[in-house]
Order: structure tokens, then C-alpha cells, then sequence
């Protein structure tokens, strides 16, 4: 297949452009203005020019037969400023709207567009388990994510499969968000987060290649999907098995006040937010994870 990739140079991006050359695809980055050139010279890939203010998508793109979308400014790049929350916001909505737009456009579409998305479209949910059919969240991370999918899914009107991906914590070791959770481990000075009740929902970064490619290549795949391990855990057994990994100590809590006063909104979203979040559908449909267990994937990551 020849596939079209947005965030190409992201956490994610680098390894799913790797994994695709290596099954024999056709790899173009969608390469937006000002993208860090020393970061797409690192990666592997065909560049097609594309502007997310104006929807231009460079006739390169002629004839691809998939497009996985995984745009987006970092939820954790910054104290969420008004300016911070517009960047968030439409570094996803809007650039998602600009490139149905520019399939539309298209005399010959592509079969399928995998979008990401994310777990943060339930909200604080407690104890509750959630699939693709619970109900959606109602603060600032679930209205994003909520006009998120619906962007992407205005593709399905243009005879396009679209598969809405809801990643949860993406772990791997070079990126995301578990070298910054390890940082205080190796000082030694690690421990759970506020109670440690909360649950955490998360997926190893080779499950997360692993169910792009299985969704575009598997017609089955539709509509909205959690990507996350099936076995979600409370932050106080992550913090344990994270300092375990580590062989370290896990003694000192952060006080939820503490964080509130550090990162702000961020903090309650980020850190203290309960979302134990099922991964229903790719169970029904079969697909087989590499990573499940917390303890043997952290191992194996950090290891």
C-alpha cells in the first residue's frame, strides 16, 4: 500500500514509518511547514508537502491508498495556557478538518484513514469500566477529543473506512511520557500520585504500531477502538512496578495539591483522572497484544 502519514516525527510516527518500510509499504510523510528537518532526516520515508492552515496536499499524495493521521501538539508540552489550549486544539480539530478536506478533494480516494485519538475523550470516570460505548467525558481533554473523531469521521461520507484510534499512556523507552514518570525513580525519590486509586490505562508503543497496521490492513476495522493493554492498573501497582523495573525505591507520594499547584488544570486531567478503559472491540475482532502484563513490559522496555 502507499500510505500517508501526519506526525510523521512523533513518538509514534517514527516507529510505525519503520515498521511499514519494513512490511513492504509505501511510506510518504505529510511534511507540514517549518517541520524540523534534522527530525524527517532521521526517519525513513517519501516527503509529500502539506499545509493544515490552507488544506494543500502536494500531488505526490496522488494515488495512496491509506492515510494514518497522528498530528497533534503534546497534551504535556506546557502549562495550558488560553494559548496553549487553542494550540491543543487545533493542532487536532482543525488540521483534522483541513485533510478530510483535502481527500475530498481527491479524484481518487484513499480505502482507509486511521486517526488518533485518545482514552481522554471519557474523562474522570472513577471505578467505572469503559469500552468504545461508554458515553464521553465533559472537560476540555473530552471536548477535543470528541471534535476530534468527529472530524475524522466526516471522511466515512466520502467512502473512506475510518478507524478512531483512543490511545492510552503510550510507554516506550526513548519518548512519551515514561521517561519523565522514571526521572524522580532513578533519584530515588519515585512514589505513587495522590491516593494511587486512579486507574491507568496504558499500552506499550509496539502495541500501538501494531494496531495501526492491523487496522489498515484489516477491512474489519472500523470506527471508534481503545488501544490500550486489557489489563489496566491503580497508579499506586504502576508506580510499584515502575520502581521495581527500576530497582528503586517508591516512598514518596506527590500530594495532589502539590501537582495542582505545579501544572494547574493539567495536573487534574494528567495525573489525578480515573479512566479504566477496556480494549472491547480489538478483543472481539482478535487482535493479539504483544504487551499485557504492566510488570513484563516494563521490564522489557526499560530493560
Amino acid at each position: 500500500m502507499k500510505i500517508l502519514i501526519t506526525g510523521s516525527t512523533g513518538l509514534v510516527g517514527r516507529a510505525l514509518v519503520r515498521e511499514l518500510k519494513g512490511a513492504g509499504h509505501t511510506v510518504c510523510r505529510l511534511v507540514r511547514p517549518g517541520t524540523n528537518k534534522e527530525a524527517l532526516r532521521r526517519n525513513e520515508g517519501f516527503d509529500v508537502n502539506w499545509d493544515p492552515t490552507t488544506g494543500e496536499l502536494g500531488g505526490a499524495a496522488v494515488g495512496a491508498d491509506a492515510v494514518v493521521n497522528l498530528a497533534g501538539a503534546s497534551i504535556a508540552g506546557g502549562r495550558w495556557t488560553n494559548e496553549r489550549k487553542k494550540l491543543l486544539r487545533s493542532s487536532r480539530v482543525d488540521a483534522t478538518h483541513a485533510l478530510v478536506g483535502a481527500l475530498a478533494k481527491m479524484a481518487a480516494r484513499p480505502r482507509v484513514l486511521v486517526s488518533a485519538g485518545a482514552i481522554g475523550i471519557y474523562g474522570d470516570r472513577g471505578e467505572e469500566v469503559l469500552t468504545e460505548d461508554s458515553q464521553p467525558g465533559n472537560d476540555f481533554l473530552s471536548g477535543i477529543a470528541k471534535d476530534w473523531e468527529g472530524e475524522a469521521e466526516k471522511a466515512e461520507a466520502l467512502g473512506v473506512r475510518v478507524v478512531r484510534m483512543r490511545l492510552g499512556v503510550v510507554l516506550a523507552k526513548n519518548g512519551g511520557a515514561l521517561p519523565v514518570m522514571a526521572r524522580p525513580f532513578r533519584f530515588g525519590i519515585g512514589g505513587r500520585i495522590a491516593s494511587g486509586r486512579q486507574w491507568m490505562s496504558w499500552v506499550s508503543l509496539e502495541d500501538v504500531v501494531g494496531v495501526t497496521r492491523w487496522a489498515l490492513e484489516n477491512g474489519a476495522v472500523r470506527g471508534a477502538v481503545n488501544v490500550v493493554s486489557p489489563e489496566p492498573v491503580r497508579n499506586s501497582e504502576f508506580t510499584a512496578a515502575l520502581a521495581r523495573a527500576l530497582h528503586r525505591p517508591a516512598l514518596f507520594p506527590a500530594p495532589a495539591f502539590a501537582l495542582r499547584l505545579a501544572l494547574g488544570e493539567m495536573a487534574d486531567a494528567l495525573l489525578l483522572a480515573s479512566q479504566r478503559v477496556v480494549p472491547a472491540r480489538l478483543q472481539k475482532l482478535g487482535y493479539e497484544f504483544q504487551d499485557i502484563a504492566l510488570a513484563a513490559a516494563l521490564t522489557r522496555i526499560l530493560g
